[in-house]
């Protein structure tokens, strides 16, 4: 069965819902395939700047339903049980994914928006057209297809993308737990081989999501282990730890993570949140982006579809300026971070100039973070 629609969207998660919900808002007849039912857990930090606020208003994404936390300030440890604190120049709230992805995923399905449950076999571009062949047997025509399938993907292969030939040694883990926690606070700890994001989600819930190198992590027989002679030496992850409790049968895991460049377009695909540029966890700010870059995308398409912009290239050129203007250096200054974060010395040396120029560090927040989104006029 063969469907005709304005834009087909891949993945549907954070990005790929805010641009179906953007784009069928608009009018546009919008599809959107993802292989996952909702609600569904991702290993995610779960925190969100305050800068999507005016976007989401504009999408009617009233986010205050889910009962989110009220995020203000951060707290950032070394190993050794050394701290900073400093308050978020702009705030932010804490929600699952869970809860998150199941909102707006019903936001797209009211706005109109199709959604197909299954993943996408192959893609081809001709004629100035693509056409999508679904492991159930769909096919679909579009003028435009963005490419919102996540970190990575069997289509990353098949786009032959330069980053999934390299290799990617970061594992994520992530699960949630009742315990006690500060409401507006997110904690940043650094460990042996990696670092921990520690913060409330909706409903008085804990979520704690660390990334480690896998060389660092398969020393150990397990998670639990690691967790015990690793994660334990940070004298803040430890008292997190074992004053709280597990609400998850098991901890989520993902490997295989990178952080290498991608390309805002591969193919003629626009691609948009994680599947255009993973920002390092310590930023604390990967949905924030994910969510802009999806107005970014949708913004173009709109005018590329009434004609305004003029060509496909055009449209491509556009979205790849807009791209870099708004997350080339964040992702850059989260890859430098990264690489301090690792080297035990320079870490140390790190904490030691940022207490003695306290200043330093909202610079470092601001140059991962974005200002407020605004919808152009």
């Amino acid at each position: 069965m063969e469907t005709t629609v304005d834009v087909l969207i891949i993945g549907g998660g954070l990005a790929g819902l805010t641009s179906a919900i953007h784009l069928s808002k608009s009018g546009l007849k919008v599809s959107l395939i993802e292989k996952n039912e909702f609600p569904k857990h991702k290993v995610c930090g779960e925190y969100i700047s305050n800068e999507v606020l005016p976007y989401f208003q504009w999408l009617g994404v009233n986010i205050s339903e889910l009962n989110p936390s009220t995020i203000s300030k951060i707290q950032f440890s070394i190993s050794s049980g050394k701290t900073i604190n400093h308050t978020l120049p702009l705030g932010g709230f804490g929600i699952s994914r869970y809860a998150l992805d199941h909102y707006l995923y019903q936001k797209a399905l009211a706005n109109g928006c199709q959604i197909i449950h299954g993943t996408v076999d192959n893609i081809r571009f001709e004629d100035n057209e693509f056409t999508i062949f679904t492991n159930n047997n769909l096919e679909f025509k579009s003028k435009i297809v963005l490419g919102a399938f996540g970190k990575r993907s069997n289509l990353d292969l098949k786009l032959n993308r330069d980053f999934i030939q390299k290799n990617a040694p970061w594992l994520a883990v992530k699960a949630h737990y009742s315990g006690h926690f500060p409401d507006d606070l997110v904690g940043l700890h650094n460990f042996e081989g990696g670092y921990c994001g520690v913060s409330k989600v909706e409903n008085n819930i804990i979520n704690i999501c660390y990334l480690v190198d896998y060389k660092t992590f398969k020393e150990y027989k397990n998670i639990e282990e690691f967790q015990s002679k690793v994660i334990y030496k940070s004298p803040h992850l430890k008292a997190i730890f074992e004053n709280c409790v597990m609400i998850f049968d098991k901890p989520l895991t993902i490997s295989q993570i990178s952080f290498e460049k991608k390309e805002a377009v591969e193919n003629h695909i626009l691609m948009i949140g994680d599947t255009a540029g993973l920002i390092h966890p310590l930023c604390g700010n990967g949905m924030a982006m994910a969510i802009h870059s999806a107005k970014i995308a949708s913004e173009l398409i709109q005018s590329f579809l009434n004609n305004t912009i003029n060509s496909r290239k055009e449209l491509e050129d556009k979205y790849t300026q807009e791209w870099n203007v708004n997350f080339k250096s964040r992702l850059k200054t989260g890859r430098f971070l990264s690489k301090i974060l690792q080297k035990e010395k320079l870490t140390t040396f790190l904490m030691q100039l940022i207490a003695i120029f306290p200043f330093l560090l909202p610079l470092i927040i601001k140059k991962t973070h974005g200002k407020p989104i605004i919808l152009k006029t």
